[in-house]
């Protein structure tokens, strides 16, 4: 839950004028990580079988909100 909401902060304050908020839902499953925008699924631990790093969150939720916004160093290379 911790490294959750760190991520969560993270994802606020690159996008202060895309997102009006970030839900954090604890799961009765340990270990789980899920990331949607509008109900749509971006991410899924499962599915992807590692854990994220926030700079790959950030590309993800930019290409969904904000396809053009520069992400400076978090940038895909």
């Amino acid at each position: 839950m911790l490294r959750a909401a760190y991520m969560a902060q993270e994802f606020l304050t690159t996008f202060s004028d895309e997102l009006k908020g970030v839900m954090l839902l604890p799961s009765e499953t340990g270990g789980r990580y899920t990331l949607s925008i509008n109900d749509r699924i971006i991410f899924d631990r499962a599915i992807a079988g590692h854990f994220p790093e926030v700079k790959e969150l950030k590309q993800l939720i930019r290409d969904e909100v904000a396809p053009g916004k520069s992400l400076g160093h978090s940038d895909k290379k």
